[in-house]
């Protein structure tokens, strides 16, 4: 087969001088919120509503992390992002040895139902659009919210969020996965059966190209690759009996950010636009909403440098507004000091602002779609679609995006991205400003984020108490009736709801699971 290299742009090239001849009778001429979406899914944009200022935040205890949450809201958060620490993303409880050393340090150890509730003390849930970064478990940390709001005197019908749920990236990119492919694909299409009944105000998948890009793809590959997902995602839901024209609206995307301005500007273009076509060409989706591209962005954390961290600060700023030239629904942007740790409470306020700053200060958000027209803007799109439908193509002949990922085909081809850039970067022909040029000797460590190392044991106590509290007849016959639903075809999520209810763990339920359908192996 051939390489995509030959057939594809990974890396789009800025040509010095563009004209209305390099559109080829391709520029814009719709409107925002008008099929195919290139210049936005709303017809005001901005105008209307701003993006939600969404911050992705979570470290150590529920406790600690309670008190980020509610000090982000008061600060002018428009929406919670949810960070996991690692044993809970993929499927292990506090007290497991695996979880060693792990707890609470890439996000917020969630055990149970407990932890839940205390991760949302005072956070009035009818409120507040959360976002869940989780994927494996995706499924449990959903019931754990809905159980959570239910405590709040909130039904699930009021419950507005996202979970990432989105399974696929993690085999090509990122490897928190648990399950086979089969069986993961299973609980997502369970997943968006039971949110069509019961939750209408909840986004059942976030299809995320954020950790493809971070892997070391391009630009386009991202998006390729991305809306690969989708359509798998999309195959799964038609052949599980679902309805394209409702399971299509409740998808959202998240895209990566990085510093290229005008081709991250086009990108974001060129994925509506391919979406709208895809729903309603491939599809025969009928419903406008099906064919909107909603997307959240999140600025580009491998662009981010130990070395000069005050330089972090513009190139943040760069990303955002990007994205907001783009078109986001939603954005997160980084702390200064991430690529030390976890990012202090300055660096988080110093980040909101950016956003704050751009939405009221720019003047950006007083035209919709500012950069429509522009040729560079529109070629660009253009040259980014068609790298895009290149990739799509050639995944299609091989089955789809499960195909790929089984034959190792996302992956090669981003190894051999990043391989590439990496290259540059060790030449000289890309400048990392502070890196491999524009260096400087004075000392550069900023105040770094310490997560105490004691919360481990605490939180493993607090799960023995849990434990022991709770009525161990009813968890027991909780656990066996998903063991009954994963051996056959009902759907999970009832059963996972009502465990959690139960105070059965994560990880109790994550290691059921492991026992009936197995574990992936790459």
């Amino acid at each position: 087969m051939q390489n995509p290299s030959t057939t594809t742009t990974p890396t789009i090239h800025i040509k010095k001088l563009y004209t209305r001849t390099d559109l080829h009778g391709r520029g814009t001429e719709d409107l925002p919120g008008e099929y195919p979406y290139t210049r936005g899914v709303h017809k005001d944009m901005y105008l209307g509503k701003l993006w939600t200022m969404r911050q992705y935040a979570g470290f150590a205890t529920a406790r600690e992390s309670n008190r980020r949450y509610r000090y982000l809201l008061d600060h002018g958060t428009t929406g919670l992002s949810v960070a996991f620490d690692l044993p809970t993303q993929i499927g292990y409880d506090s007290d497991d040895p695996f979880a060693e050393g792990e707890v609470g340090k890439t996000g917020v150890a969630i055990d149970s139902l407990d932890d839940m509730e205390i991760l949302f003390d005072q956070i009035p849930l009818h409120r507040v659009s959360t976002s869940m970064t989780i994927n494996a478990t995706a499924a449990i940390l959903l019931a754990l919210y809905i159980a959570v709001g239910r405590k709040q005197g909130v039904a699930p019908e009021r419950l507005a969020g996202t979970i990432q749920n989105d399974i696929l990236k993690e085999y090509i990119a990122r490897g928190t996965y648990i399950y086979p492919v089969q069986a993961s694909m299973r609980l997502i299409t369970d997943i968006f059966a039971y949110c069509d009944r019961e939750l209408p105000k909840f986004n059942t998948i976030s299809i995320s190209g954020y950790h493809i890009r971070e892997a070391g793809s391009s630009a386009v590959q991202e998006v390729a690759f991305t809306l690969c997902n989708a359509i798998c995602y999309m195959e799964a839901a038609i052949e599980a009996g679902l309805d394209v024209d409702r399971i299509a609206p409740r998808l959202s995307f998240f895209f990566n950010c990085h510093n290229n301005f005008l081709q991250e500007v086009a990108k974001f273009r060129a994925a509506r636009q391919i979406w709208a076509t895809l729903m309603k060409e491939r599809f025969q989706a009928k419903n406008p909403r099906s064919m909107m591209l909603r997307f959240h962005t999140q600025t580009g954390g491998s662009t981010l440098t130990a070395q000069q961290v005050e330089n972090n600060v513009v190139r943040v700023a760069i990303q955002a507004l990007a994205a907001v030239l783009g078109g986001t629904q939603s954005l997160h942007t980084n702390g200064m000091d991430e690529a030390w740790g976890l990012p202090t409470e300055r660096a988080v306020r110093v980040a909101l602002r950016t956003q704050q700053i751009i939405a009221h200060e720019t003047g950006i958000t007083e035209t919709i779609d500012p950069l429509a027209g522009s040729y560079c803007i529109e070629a660009m799109t253009a040259e980014i679609e068609a790298g895009v439908m290149a990739y799509i193509r050639q995944v299609d002949e091989m089955g789809g995006s499960t195909g790929a990922i089984e034959c190792g085909f996302f992956q090669n081809e981003i190894r051999e991205t990043a391989y590439r850039t990496q290259q540059s970067v060790d030449r000289g022909d890309k400048i990392i400003v502070g890196v491999n040029d524009f260096v400087s000797d004075e000392p550069n460590e900023p105040e770094i984020f310490q997560v105490d190392d004691t919360i481990g044991k605490d939180q493993i106590d607090r799960l023995k108490a849990l434990k022991e509290r709770r009525d161990s007849a009813a968890a027991a016959q909780s656990l066996e009736e998903i063991r009954r639903r994963a051996r056959g075809t009902e759907n999970m999520m009832p059963a996972l709801v009502q465990a959690v209810e139960q105070y059965v763990t994560l990880g109790e339920i994550a290691h059921m699971l492991r026992e009936e359908w197995g574990t992936y192996q790459e």
